[in-house]
């Protein structure tokens, strides 16, 4: 069976309803042994599709799945639409992995590609990265400076202004942006971004930048990542007070918000986004705790460098952290 057929049934039952065996096989021209076929590889992919005996299939809630005509006019409605060019896939291992093993795009024209289902996503330090079909978004862009800016290492602090300026525009007027590259709502994890890296002749470098975003996630999934001692996390439906969220109309927000930051970024650096990172930082005074490859400190954190490096007071020495995970630490109580 084709990715092209997998799909097709997917529009079929993306309004969440149930729908009969036969009339799934009478709409896809396929026997009702190719629909159990095409449910069977579906499942495999992590997609989950409800059986009803004698009564059909259906999703477990409705879905609207990503379509790249959509994303484009949402973009277009924003400040001058994407440039480059937009992929849709079915099914990968990861975006990033896909655009970053891919020769790089020339300067001015990105590529930008989403999945519906991302079966080996990654996230920061090769952690993987957990998205269940329909719940959130899973995307990455390619890009190419003409020549490396002097602020590279601060690149993630930039996009993630411009993910929270987004995300605040579509109703979640709480997010925050966590060093060094974490989305937050309310301390809770809403999304991440993985930024890779390649060095290209005659000075010119190119990046891939991917997001992960959270829209509805499943209880399952939360508790999957509860027990794998991940963050705790939020999604986009919680932020929003549990108001419905249009994917495509969002994806196209997002997608056409990083491209003008990495356009900005790539003339003017990281000193156009440093006061609105100093205002979405919300572990500015906080105590934390950074585990870095060496060891750990704890101190107050002090907001980011030029460089993007995390400024932490320990102990009245102002230490600097180009990389780290980093965890809030509960402020000392009164003496006894």
């Amino acid at each position: 069976m084709t990715g092209g057929s997998r799909r097709a049934l997917l529009e079929l039952l993306a309004d969440g309803r149930l729908h009969a065996g036969p009339a799934l096989a009478s709409r896809l021209g396929v026997s009702r042994t190719a629909v159990w076929k095409l449910v069977a590889e579906l499942r495999r992919l992590g997609v989950a599709i409800e059986s009803v005996e004698r009564r059909g299939y259906r999703l477990p809630a409705a879905c609207e799945l990503l379509d790249a005509k959509r994303i484009h006019r949402a973009a277009a409605n924003g400040h001058g639409g994407l440039p480059g060019e937009l992929e849709v896939l079915f099914s990968v291992d990861s975006t990033n992995e896909y655009l970053h093993t891919a020769p790089a795009p020339r300067p001015g024209e990105p590529r930008i590609v989403f999945a519906e289902i991302q079966t080996a996503g990654r996230g920061r330090r090769g952690r993987g990265w957990l998205a269940p079909f329909g719940s959130g978004l899973t995307f990455s862009i390619a890009w190419t400076f003409p020549e490396m800016p002097a602020d590279l290492s601060a690149l993630s602090l930039a996009v993630g202004v411009q993910v929270a300026d987004a995300m605040r525009a579509a109703g979640a007027a709480e997010t925050m942006l966590k060093w060094p590259n974490d989305i937050v709502w309310r301390h809770h994890k809403l999304g991440g971004l993985l930024i890779q890296l390649k060095l290209e002749a005659g000075g010119a470098a190119s990046v891939v930048v991917g997001l992960g975003l959270n829209i509805a996630l499943p209880d399952e999934a939360r508790r999957q990542l509860m027990a794998a001692g991940a963050a705790p996390m939020t999604d986009l439906t919680e932020a929003l007070g549990g108001g419905a969220v249009g994917r495509n109309a969002l994806a196209g927000q997002l997608a056409q918000a990083i491209c003008a930051g990495l356009d900005r970024f790539g003339r003017e650096g990281f000193a156009p986004f440093a006061a609105r990172w100093h205002e979405l930082d919300s572990l500015a005074g906080a105590q934390v705790r950074v585990a870095h490859a060496s060891g750990h400190a704890e101190g107050k954190a002090l907001g980011a460098d030029r460089d993007g490096a995390l400024r932490v007071d320990v102990g009245g020495r102002v230490e600097r952290f180009l990389a780290g995970d980093v965890t809030l630490r509960p402020l000392p109580g009164p003496s006894p």
